[in-house]
């Protein structure tokens, strides 16, 4: 039997997300207060309203990496079986660092990024935004696999034209926006 793979949580992966993202939100997590892994991906999960949920094989060895560069300590009253981490100081500086280049690209947008925009929870009235561009997205691959899979020119086109209709409707309510 073939297992399909659900694709809302494929999407919630590491797909979307940018180089660097994971390390700078662990940073400022344990810059916070000490936490242990399975504490990082529960907040992670929680400050982007449950869009993204960081994997153990990503956090795991992004905490070893920490330990082992000095930027982090093992907290040694650490409940039997949980290892805390707490930064270091050179972790704090390593911390600052990177949010200095963080701000140094702040203006810079990622296709796709859905974790700067809305750092904590999306407010209620965006949902269905949220919501709908989730769904675009959605369509959008099948389209692409469709096409890739079973290429027509009549229907590449008119996704061409759909695309360009889309994209020229939305610069124009950017543009609005900014006046």
């Amino acid at each position: 039997m073939r297992r399909t793979r659900n694709h809302s949580h494929w999407s919630r992966s590491t797909s979307s997300v940018p180089k660097g993202y994971l390390r700078s939100q662990v940073l400022k997590l344990l810059d916070e207060r000490p936490m242990s892994g399975a504490e990082i991906i529960r907040e992670m999960e929680d400050k982007t309203s449950m869009r993204w949920k960081p994997s153990p094989g990503s956090v795991y060895p992004l905490l070893s990496w920490l330990l082992d560069s000095g930027y982090t300590k093992e907290l040694s009253d650490s409940e039997a079986g949980v290892r805390r981490y707490e930064l270091t100081k050179e972790g704090k500086m390593f911390f600052q660092e990177e949010e200095q280049r963080r701000e140094l690209h702040k203006g810079e947008r990622f296709f796709g990024q859905q974790f700067e925009e809305w750092d904590g929870p999306i407010p209620e009235e965006a949902r269905q935004l949220v919501d709908s561009w989730r769904k675009m997205r959605r369509a959008g691959y099948e389209l692409r696999r469709r096409i890739r899979d079973n290429y027509s020119d009549s229907l590449a086109k008119e996704a061409t034209k759909l695309v360009d209709d889309f994209t020229e409707k939305i610069s124009r309510l950017s543009e609005k926006e900014k006046l």
